[in-house]
């Protein structure tokens, strides 16, 4: 807990300043770094409430877990965006962690008010799974790298200012230990995105490939070599934001809202007395308050700059979840279920959660990825065999 501020000294702080600044945002507004959005932002960062565990040397104010959710919570009151980006902006998070000293300067500030547009370029043709296995390669020039591959299933990539990359930059040692991360500059000459369609009509993902794209030597985040370190960061707080909630239908329409959706959509379709239904909405909304649990248990295990498995469990759960949640819907609905279109909104929505439960489960890990992980850092069981682990890369058959 903080020295010089009270708990009931914070809050009615916190409270004030939302009063005083908080007037909402217009309905339509950009995803990245565009106004109003990231003028808000900018003025939640410069009051120190962006990051308020962080130390005020990078916008923070030094609090404890437990002030912390003091502003958390005031800020959900008044459903006001920006606190606590110090548990969810994986950008800016791994960027403090592990970027050199003149980059975090620049960049982190940028990224705690949506001020540049972000993507992952992680996943490759040939390394999804097992990302150790990206052949995309960074070779050393003057003044940074020159890096030429191809990424896939990279969402924003089309309008993102950089992308944390994934690159071979050593083929003689084994795998995991050849790889750097960077902060790839994507407007640049020998970045080409293109959009992949998707099973929902969307196109959210793309293809990236990259022709002896530069990149600066202030962008490798971490030890040349030791980008595998940086990517566990990366990935903790992507899959904690993963694990925390999940794209809601796409119509807007389609009945209630929230944890107890699927509770007024059986009341709506006059099926809430019936026990089964009873059982399948309630383990739904068991679930979901689980994860939750389990959600906050894995935050407050995550300190600056290191990763936990335990986000695996949230990540998976949401996963199951969703897919879950989006049976029972259709199951719901019955023979309803089988229109589309905006005229059926509840149809739509059922429709639309169905195809899109698929993205939670490979995204960010696929469920078999996340399984792995928990029983063998979790549960301590015994690892996967890789006979490719201890290798040089360069003696790794591809494909």
């Amino acid at each position: 807990m903080s020295d010089d501020v009270t708990n009931d000294d914070l809050r009615a702080e916190v409270e004030a300043w939302l009063a005083a600044h908080w007037t909402g945002l217009p309905a339509h507004h950009e995803s990245f770094g565009r106004d109003p959005r990231s003028k808000w932002l900018a003025k939640v960062r410069d009051a120190g409430w962006a990051v308020p565990r962080w130390a005020p040397e990078w916008g923070g104010r030094g609090l404890s877990n437990e002030q912390a959710r003091i502003v958390e919570r005031a800020f959900a009151a008044a459903s006001a965006p920006g606190a606590g980006q110090d548990r969810s902006n994986l950008w800016a998070n791994t960027a403090l962690a592990h970027a050199t000293e003149s980059f975090k300067r620049t960049i982190v500030p940028q990224l705690l008010a949506g001020e540049v547009g972000m993507c992952l370029l992680y996943s490759e043709p040939g390394a999804g799974s097992d990302l150790a296995a990206v052949r995309t390669r960074a070779e050393k020039v003057d003044g940074g790298w020159r890096v030429t591959g191809q990424k896939v299933w990279t969402s924003g990539a089309a309008v993102a200012d950089y992308g944390m990359l994934i690159a071979r930059t050593d083929w003689d040692v084994p795998k995991h230990r050849g790889i750097s991360f960077f902060f790839l500059p994507m407007r640049q000459e020998g970045v080409e995105v293109r959009p992949l369609r998707q099973i929902t009509d969307e196109a959210h993902f793309n293809e990236v490939f990259i022709t002896d794209a530069f990149v600066p030597e202030e962008n490798l985040l971490g030890p040349l070599n030791g980008g595998w370190g940086v990517l566990q960061t990366a990935l903790a707080y992507e899959r904690s934001v993963m694990g925390d909630a999940a794209r809601g239908p796409r119509s807007g329409a389609g009945g209630p809202k929230g944890d107890y959706a699927l509770l007024g959509l059986a009341r709506e379709a006059g099926r809430l007395a019936d026990p089964v239904v009873r059982q399948d909405v309630a383990q739904v909304i068991a679930w979901r308050a689980l994860n939750k649990l389990n959600t906050q248990r894995a935050k407050a295990e995550l300190a600056q700059g290191t990763s936990s498995p335990i986000m695996s469990l949230g990540k998976l759960a949401m996963s199951r979840i969703l897919h879950e949640e989006a049976r029972v819907r259709t199951m719901l609905l019955g023979a309803e279920s089988l229109l589309e279109g905006p005229d059926h909104p509840r149809a739509e929505d059922a429709n639309f959660l169905t195809l899109n439960a698929y993205f939670t489960s490979i995204g960010g890990g696929t469920d078999q990825i996340q399984r792995n992980i928990i029983g063998e850092r979790v549960l301590g069981l015994p690892k996967e065999p890789e006979v490719d682990r201890t290798i040089p890369f360069r003696e790794v058959r591809a494909g």
